[in-house]
């Protein structure tokens, strides 16, 4: 293995000054066509939704559960990117689009109702992981959080089998209720030294009362309830081929953001951090070595890879619009070269195993060495 990255070898300050460039050149552009992409892939979640609806009632089916998943994702990527400030200045805007409307209050039901509370996973996202990737106080640190996998002696087929278990589980039984400890822990010494978010914990916290009355019961009233129902003059039938196609599309939901999402921060080649950056040129350093990029290219792509397949640039510049990443990356990447900075693409494949890895404990995430450390060597 190569030895660990030495930020101080780089021209940290350097890098993040062209980055500032990039970024005010992008900030210059924002405009009709970020508002036009985003309505885009919305209307695309919509048709999946709709054609969903339009076909539950006929018999338990791949094609209506597939799109029920599609739909639901949809919804989870409008909001990763809107509550995270991207489309708030962009000139003309409509308030619908803004991290202060987005799926506050009552606009919840109709902009994004998920197993986890909006102002929860803001916070654990938007504050707690952004502001400490790959630290011991990131709460979606993959490696730390199934600890339990990597230590377990049993046989490596049964840990593989976990991560199985953990995915069609994903939302309600990690995410969710993580994002709602994360929420309550807010500046208590538990959240200073880094919390206890691993796997049997948080499953352990799906029967918080919290948990329960603001993400799970609101969640299956309307999909595992209401929506059934709809098709009730239709029969019994109907109501219970609705029922199984929206239980499907909710499995097939987590599978699809668990195996987009957890490969982003987690890999052999990812770094992991015991200690702060020194500054913000190296947090910005930080940010791009501890995150991978997908495969690029079109719309398509991006949207059934959640718009993941941006997240170095994401990393770097949170709250930009969609399209601005894929305007980006080209440029990030260059620079990234230019200054020695790794830059992480492969396909989400490749990701996917290297990540399977790293939980199962056939392999482990690079450390970068703390500072103290390293200076005393």
């Amino acid at each position: 293995m190569t030895p660990a990255l030495d930020l101080s070898q780089l021209d940290c300050a350097g890098f993040a000054r062209e980055l500032g460039d990039l970024r005010r050149e992008l900030d210059a552009s924002l405009g009709e066509e970020d508002l036009a992409h985003l309505r885009k892939l919305e209307r695309w979640g919509r048709a999946c939704t709709a054609f969903g609806l339009a076909t539950a009632w006929i018999a338990p089916n791949p094609l209506s559960a597939v799109a029920f998943a599609l739909g639901r994702n949809t919804r989870w990527v409008l909001m990763h990117h809107i509550a995270h400030r991207g489309y708030d200045r962009v000139p003309g805007v409509p308030a619908r689009y803004t991290s202060k409307v987005f799926a506050r209050g009552k606009r919840r039901l109709v902009d994004w109702l998920d197993w986890v509370k909006p102002e929860a996973w803001v916070y654990e996202h938007n504050v707690r992981h952004h502001s400490h990737t790959g630290e011991t106080r990131d709460p979606d640190l993959i490696e730390r959080n199934t600890e339990m996998l990597r230590a377990w002696p049993g046989p490596r087929a049964l840990r593989y089998a976990g991560l199985g278990l953990l995915s069609v589980m994903w939302r309600p039984g990690f995410y969710g209720p993580n994002a709602l400890r994360v929420w309550q822990e807010r500046g208590t010494a538990r959240e200073d030294a880094g919390g206890d978010y691993d796997w049997p914990t948080i499953l352990r916290s799906v029967t918080d009362r919290e948990f329960l009355a603001t993400g799970a019961l609101p969640y299956a009233a309307v999909h595992f309830v209401a929506l059934p129902l709809l098709y009730a003059p239709l029969g019994p039938w109907a109501v219970w081929s609705a029922l199984w196609n929206s239980l499907l599309g909710d499995l097939l939901t987590n599978i699809q953001s668990l195996a987009v999402v957890l490969p982003n921060h987690c890999g052999e080649d990812l770094y992991r951090y015991d200690d702060r950056p020194a500054n913000r040129s190296e947090a910005a350093v930080r940010q791009v070595i501890s995150s991978t990029n997908y495969a690029t290219g079109g719309d398509l792509l991006g949207w059934v890879q959640l718009w993941l397949n941006y997240q170095i640039e994401h990393h770097l510049w949170p709250d930009l619009p969609m399209l601005k990443y894929k305007q980006a990356a080209p440029r990030v990447k260059e620079l990234c070269a230019r200054y020695g900075v790794p830059y992480v693409q492969e396909s989400l494949w490749a990701r996917i195993r290297k990540m399977s890895d790293v939980v199962v404990g056939t392999s482990a995430m690079r450390r970068m060495p703390e500072r103290a450390v390293a200076e005393a060597a």
